[in-house]
């Protein structure tokens, strides 16, 4: 069982810097966008994981506000490109 959660790990640490990678080389703001919405994804299964693994729910508040927080930077991000689009036509 322990090589199963080592391994979960080792795999969200891996997509976790692959996707630090895409961050900082991203060749577009939709790019780094979207290499932010996949970072707090992978953040929010971390934290899913430690609570199966460690059988408690004290973490549900921290998933909720980074649910949250995804959301609504995502929503400011496409606003701010479509407003950007508009004015240059």
């Amino acid at each position: 069982m322990s090589i199963l959660i080592v391994a979960i790990y080792v795999i969200l640490a891996i997509a976790g810097l692959l996707t630090l990678w895409r961050i900082i080389a991203g060749p577009s703001i939709l790019d780094r966008a979207v290499a932010s919405d996949v970072l707090l994804t992978l953040v929010m299964c971390t934290l899913g994981a430690d609570m199966v693994i460690g059988h408690h729910t004290r973490s549900l508040p921290a998933l909720l506000v980074i649910a949250a927080v995804g959301v609504f930077g995502s929503i400011a991000i496409a606003r701010f490109v479509a407003r950007r689009d508009n004015s240059d036509r």
